[in-house]
C-alpha cells in the first residue's frame, strides 16, 4: 500500500477535516440508524393496529396464508423498525426489513408496471437496511451494551 492509502486523511483534500470527520462518524452512523428505524416503526405503527388488515393484500402477491404473511409484515415493520432504532438484533431486524422492501420493490417496478420511479424510494429504502445487515449496530445500540451481535 502507498502512504496516501494508508492513512485515509493524506487522502483528503484537506486534511484536517479528518479529524472531524472521524469525531462524527459513529455519530452519523448512530443518527441514520436511528432514523431510519424510527421512519420503519413509524411506517408500521398504522399497521399493527389492524395485525390482518393487509391479508388481501399480501394475498394478491402470492403469499399465503395472507393473515400470516400480513402479521408478520406489520411485526417486522413495527417491532423490527424499534429494533433497528435501539439497535437490538439489529442485523436481523434489517435484514428482515429489507425482505419486506425488496417485495415493495417487486410490486412497484414489476407488478404495479411503475419501473424506476414506482419503486425508487423502496431502494433507497433498501439499501440503507442493507448497511444496517452489513455493518450492525455499532457501539452506541444494545447491541454493543449486552456484549452480543448477530
Amino acid at each position: 500500500m502507498s502512504a496516501s492509502t494508508d492513512n485515509p486523511r493524506n487522502a483528503l483534500v484537506i486534511p484536517a477535516l479528518g479529524r472531524v470527520y472521524a469525531a462524527l462518524h459513529d455519530g452519523a452512523e448512530t443518527v441514520l440508524r436511528v432514523v431510519a428505524g424510527g421512519f420503519l416503526a413509524i411506517h408500521g405503527s398504522q399497521k399493527i393496529t389492524n395485525p390482518f388488515g393487509a391479508a388481501e393484500m399480501v394475498e394478491g402477491l402470492g403469499f399465503y396464508p395472507g393473515a400470516l404473511w400480513s402479521l408478520l409484515l406489520a411485526c417486522t415493520e413495527f417491532f423490527g423498525g424499534i429494533f433497528i432504532a435501539i439497535g437490538f438484533l439489529t442485523r436481523p431486524a434489517a435484514f428482515a426489513g429489507l425482505f419486506v422492501l425488496l417485495v415493495t420493490v417487486w410490486f412497484h417496478w414489476v407488478t404495479m408496471d411503475q419501473g424506476y420511479s414506482g419503486a425508487e424510494k423502496s431502494l433507497l429504502w433498501a439499501a440503507i437496511l442493507l448497511f444496517f445487515v452489513i455493518r450492525g449496530g455499532n457501539r452506541h445500540s444494545v447491541d454493543a451494551r449486552i456484549g452480543k451481535a448477530f
